[in-house]
């Protein structure tokens, strides 16, 4: 958010310089090595992996390898809303495979209209703020307006004709078909799923009361208020009353603000956290006494608040950084003289997804690391001219590692992204190893830029980065 008016001038700056210094802080740098534990996340990573792959072996069938990269693109809609109930991913999901053939088109019709690269720039940075507002309005959570932004830009350079426009925008459709499917498959055989996970993650958030203490106490309420509003959202079968009876216990055991109480339970919810990671019925969970017992309402549509949220100060001031950030970096990397300027338009906005101060310097740092690793492993890649279908497996392996790690540090997860990405490219159009070079300049300028915008953005209250000084 930006400061408030009120405050003093150079009350603004001092702020505004010591998050400046946050970023090139040694804590900052090593604590953007840290990798976070992560909980299921092998199933989901593997239905992206197969979407991808699924559409890349099509576009190879068909003779359309020039086209594999945007169907591709599409795919990538399955990675948003993981471990949302499917009747909210089935929205979220459509949400976003309709994002990213919009995407698609806006960028083909941009070059195939000989829009200048200036103009070019500042059309996806305006879409790039407008795609940041309506993901965080609409809490649609993955990769986020990235991966759109990256399909504009991949069609801006491939369209020169409306016929270039609808090739493009038919395989992103195909793509987000696909990936759409792929995502939703598991409701047919294992619709409890994301219920079951959001309750073991619940159990998981109450056990570690007797070692965290009062500090797990608001984490823990917050998880089980979001497992009993998935399980809202699930199917209203007897499981439901079953797993309504786990988040009841746990409840219970925060409530009571007992270690004893923690401890009587421990064992319980360790294996009943166990057993709902299991792709299962049987499991042994405790059976209400009434089964009959009036179930939760189900949440107001993520479309109804989605569109009050959409005027959140919060989130319009956050759409406005990323615009300007966006556009700075584009027309600082063009004036520079680099090749694909909007790849700093791409790395200014992934910076600024952060959600806090703190947050942003994590990701510039892990982004730029990740993108200078993923970029000399893309050459190395490119370098070995590999074929089309050996280069298929390297980039679905690529894609599923990437799913695999985004949640335990993302510069982890950025190396597989850019060397995908770089390969992706060079699925449609013949590129050198020498890309490399252009890719980590471009990032270079982007995280920059998004790191200095937020830092003079920075709000009064936003201290994050200053509790992480120790």
């Amino acid at each position: 958010m930006l400061p408030s008016t009120a405050d003093p001038p150079y009350s603004r700056l001092r702020h505004a310089g010591g998050a400046l210094a946050h970023s090139l802080s040694a804590v900052a740098w090593r604590r953007s090595l840290d990798v976070r534990r992560a909980d299921a996340v092998v199933a989901p990573s593997l239905r992206v992996g197969l979407a991808v792959l699924l559409v890349l072996v099509g576009g190879g069938l068909l003779d359309q390898v020039h086209l594999t990269g945007f169907a591709a693109l599409g795919a990538l809609s399955s990675a948003f809303g993981r471990h949302e109930p499917y009747r909210r991913l089935a929205g979220k999901s459509a949400c976003a495979g309709a994002g990213v053939v919009a995407s698609v088109a806006l960028g083909a019709a941009t070059g195939a209209a000989e829009m200048t690269m200036w103009m070019q720039t500042a059309v996806l940075a305006v879409a790039a703020g407008i795609a940041f507002g309506l993901l965080a309005a609409f809490r649609i959570i993955g990769p986020g307006a990235v991966i759109l932004i990256f399909a504009a830009a991949g069609a801006a350079g491939f369209a020169d004709t409306a016929a270039d426009i609808g090739a493009a925008v038919a395989a992103a459709t195909i793509g987000a078909t696909v990936g759409w499917v792929i995502a939703m498959a598991p409701a047919l055989y294992h619709p409890h799923g994301p219920a079951r996970v959001a309750v073991a993650r619940a159990l998981a958030a109450v056990s570690v009361l007797e070692i965290d203490g009062e500090a797990a106490v608001a984490p823990a309420r917050a998880a089980v208020a979001r497992a009993r509003e998935i399980v809202a959202l699930g199917p209203r079968r007897a499981h439901t009353h079953e797993l309504l009876a786990l988040l009841d216990a746990a409840a219970a055991v925060v409530d009571s603000g007992s270690h004893d109480t923690v401890r009587a339970r421990r064992d319980d919810f360790a294996r009943f956290e166990s057993e709902l990671r299991k792709v299962r019925r049987d499991i042994e969970i405790p059976r209400v006494d009434a089964p009959g017992a009036a179930l939760p309402e189900r949440p107001e549509s993520f479309l109804r608040t989605g569109v009050r949220s959409l005027r959140d100060r919060a989130i319009v001031v956050g759409a406005g950084r990323v615009m300007l950030a966006s556009l700075l970096a584009g027309w600082i990397a063009l004036a520079a003289g680099l090749q694909h300027p909007l790849w700093a338009t791409m790395g200014a906005m992934a910076a600024l997804q952060g959600a806090n101060y703190r947050h942003t310097v994590q990701r510039a740092i892990q982004r730029l690391l990740g993108n200078v690793a993923g970029a000399l492993l893309a050459a190395v890649l490119l370098a070995a001219a590999l074929g089309y279908w050996p280069l298929v497996v390297v980039i679905v392996v690529l894609q599923t590692t990437a799913e695999l790690y985004v949640t335990r540090n993302y510069g982890l997860a950025s190396i597989a992204v850019t060397a995908m990405a770089l390969l992706l490219i060079g699925l449609g159009e013949p590129i050198g190893p020498d890309i490399a070079v252009s890719r980590i300049g471009d990032t270079l300028i982007g995280v920059v830029v998004g790191v200095v915008v937020a830092a003079l953005t920075i709000a009064r209250d936003d201290r994050h980065h200053l509790s992480a000084r120790g």
